[in-house]
């Protein structure tokens, strides 16, 4: 008997030190980091030539409440990335216009929800856009940020200049 105790104890305590591996925390709050900003030639739906572009970024959520569910009749929020534009004319850089072409109105992230008790949520979420109408001046940006579902707002982070006749990708 005490020979099996022995064969079997070397298992346990491996498998007891590898239980005690610390359980990771982060902040309710989104942490948001931008990673890229793609500029292409596409089609649109009707098959006019435009310009595509893919903003990347990554996030994080300590308690996994980012997303929304689909919208509906009675729900106030339908909004949960937020974005700024900014034009570049003449070297300065300022917001755009409420007019402006360019200027996205918001974006809904669709609801996530990881299973478990582990509830973070890590991952890269990708923007899209169409540029109809441009011209080789046209330089912009964007600063953005999300909301969770709890309503805490994460930190604001920003994208490169973004020449939208230029295709390419734009890391900072």
């Amino acid at each position: 008997m005490k020979s099996k105790f022995r064969s079997v104890l070397p298992g346990l305590l491996i498998l007891l030190a590898a239980s005690c591996t610390k359980v990771q925390v982060l902040p309710v709050v989104p942490h948001i980091t931008f990673t890229d900003f793609r500029i292409y030639d596409t089609i649109d739906m009707l098959g006019n030539s435009v310009k595509g572009g893919t903003l990347n970024f990554r996030f994080e959520d300590g308690d996994g409440d980012i997303g929304l569910q689909p919208p509906t009749t009675s729900q106030t929020d339908s909004i949960n990335l937020f974005m700024t534009l900014y034009r570049q004319r003449n070297g300065t850089v300022s917001p755009a216009p409420v007019n402006d072409p360019f200027k996205p109105t918001g974006f809904r992230i669709p609801y996530m929800e990881r299973p478990g008790q582990n509830k973070i949520l890590k991952g890269t979420i990708e923007v899209d856009f169409t540029y109809l109408f441009y011209s080789d001046q046209d330089t912009i940006k964007y600063n953005f940020f999300i909301k969770d579902r709890a309503g805490h707002v994460s930190n604001t982070d920003s994208t490169s200049l973004i020449p939208v006749a230029v295709d390419g990708t734009y890391k900072r």
